[in-house]
């Protein structure tokens, strides 16, 4: 999924400057075929026991730590600690170690990286620490937005259920989005000349649940107010079906046709 993202962002002319991920990427041949395919610059982590294929004469050695100053968006700074790891002889694809102590290095705060970037001898030490710890605040982000979305909410394992739940959640966010002031000026329907005579009028304002605030959160909430008549009717059907109440029904139906009236802010035509 993350090639396909990555082909799909190419196709349309985004300019990716570097691409920041965890492991579970990093230790991917074939995500990293992708991002060498498309001439990517990329700074990825990998598990401290990554394996690299050597020659028997060839060995491993870690260079010493070198300091250097992890620069925040506030412009605060904080020490840090990064070196090179050499698998055998240095080519395109180097690797590296960072942390905040060198001499125990926690493992909530040492990274071991693999990158294509190429710079400067000595450069590389004093940017590309800073660069990967950007990822930290991307995903940071991307956590939240997937909270607000729903996207954390679902804990299930077969692909159809997620596939089910997706197609739940991005329905949803359909619907805001469509019911959004960005789409005012797409409105045809906001004229009640639009409007046939013969449909009860209703002022969906006047519920008292109703949200007069701006913001997606308001516009999910009105919008689940206005289906809640149908979805109250369906879980009360059931019992429609064994003890008959023709003013049940009547007043249903009244209440949806008058539900229906509701316009979102986007036309169809």
């Amino acid at each position: 999924m993350a090639s396909e993202i990555i082909t799909e962002l190419q196709e349309f002319g985004f300019n990716i400057e570097v691409i920041l991920a965890d492991s579970l990427y990093g230790e991917s041949s074939k995500f990293i075929e992708t991002l060498d395919k498309f001439k990517l610059m990329w700074v990825l982590a990998i598990r401290s026991n990554h394996g690299v294929w050597l020659p028997r004469n060839q060995k491993v050695r870690a260079n010493r730590w070198c300091k250097f100053e992890r620069v925040f968006s506030n412009q605060k700074s904080e020490t840090r600690y990064i070196r090179e790891i050499v698998f055998g002889k240095r080519t395109a694809r180097t690797y590296w170690q960072v942390t905040t102590d060198p001499v125990n290095l926690p493992d909530n705060s040492t990274s071991f990286v693999m990158t294509n970037w190429q710079e400067k001898p000595g450069q590389i030490k004093k940017k590309l620490g800073n660069i990967y710890g950007l990822r930290t605040w991307i995903e940071y982000g991307f956590r939240q937005d997937k909270q607000e979305l729903g996207w954390t909410d679902y804990r299930l394992t077969k692909s159809q259920e997620i596939e089910k739940w997706w197609s739940i959640i991005m329905s949803a966010y359909l619907m805001v989005s469509l019911n959004t002031p960005a789409f005012l000026n797409l409105n045809n329907f906001n004229n009640p000349s639009n409007l046939s005579d013969h449909r009860p009028k209703i002022n969906f304002s006047d519920h008292p649940h109703w949200s007069h605030q701006n913001g997606w959160k308001s516009t999910l909430n009105n919008l689940r107010l206005i289906i809640q008549p149908i979805i109250a009717f369906w879980l009360i059907l059931p019992w429609l079906d064994k003890i008959s109440s023709s003013y049940l029904w009547l007043g249903f139906n009244s209440l949806m046709t008058a539900m229906n009236q509701f316009q979102p802010f986007y036309s169809t035509t």
